[in-house]
């Protein structure tokens, strides 16, 4: 079995990571440079960094942010947020950044995927999904979650794989902030349908929801925000507990 992940998210916004439930109410959460120092540290495998607001003026601000970050850290990073072009990725990837996250520009323009594969590689793509349960039908949904596509999520899934993407990043928009656990069965499914790795998102609350997700579903990373931030869940004691649970970890 490969080792599982445990990576925090800095969600950023106006420079700053914030925090929310079920993609509203965003409150504070601190610096993202000192915070990713700290990840660092406490022995985070990854790092993904999400500029949850990120607009094209943005653009540049967004790779000072990466630099500042990139420098300051030496695991995995990932960014995402606005990158609408193999142009955008390359200044994030120059800035620092170890893979770029697509979203909705890639169910926008889905030969974007196939664009970013073919220039960076696979292993530098990452699409996020973020899912949600509409009438009993898992449906992707983009800009931030305030959208619904034509995409039902498993479609989706296989469709990224074969356009070239190396990494699924899923977020649960039912369980996002609400530490009431991964949502287990969209996760098993979509980890089920590809062979791509899957990094479940949305809803990690207690230690036990890792075990959860890493022993019910092929997921092979676990993403959390929260629980990171405000130092509910310090990382190396989640990692101990695993590594009790027989689960294998970096």
């Amino acid at each position: 079995m490969l080792k599982k992940r445990i990576i925090p998210c800095l969600d950023i916004k106006d420079g700053r990571t914030v925090k929310g439930v079920n993609f509203v109410g965003l409150r504070d959460a601190g610096d993202p440079v000192e915070l990713a120092k700290k990840y660092v540290e406490e022995g985070a495998d990854e790092l993904v960094f999400l500029d949850i607001t990120a607009t094209l003026e943005k653009r540049k601000t967004l790779a000072e942010m990466v630099e500042k970050i990139a420098s300051a850290i030496n695991i995995p990073f990932t960014v995402g947020g606005g990158i609408n072009s193999v142009e955008d990725a390359s200044a994030v990837i120059k800035a620092g950044a170890d893979k770029v996250s697509v979203n909705s520009s890639a169910v926008k323009n889905p030969q974007l995927i196939a664009d970013l594969a073919a220039r960076f590689g696979s292993q530098c793509v990452v699409v996020a999904v973020d899912t949600r349960d509409v009438s009993g039908t898992q449906k992707v949904f983009v800009s931030g979650g305030k959208i619904e596509t034509e995409w039902e999520t498993l479609d989706w899934v296989k469709k990224v794989e074969e356009l070239g993407a190396g990494e699924i990043l899923l977020t649960s928009m039912d369980g996002d902030g609400t530490k009431a656990g991964f949502k287990i069965d969209i996760t098993k499914a979509v980890a089920d349908a590809v062979n791509l790795p899957v990094i479940a998102s949305g809803g990690a609350g207690k230690m036990e929801h890792f075990t959860e997700v890493f022993t019910q579903t092929k997921a092979s990373g676990g993403l959390a925000a929260s629980i990171f931030h405000f130092g509910e869940i310090p990382i190396p004691t989640l990692k101990n507990y695993l590594k009790e649970q027989n689960i294998p970890i970096r």
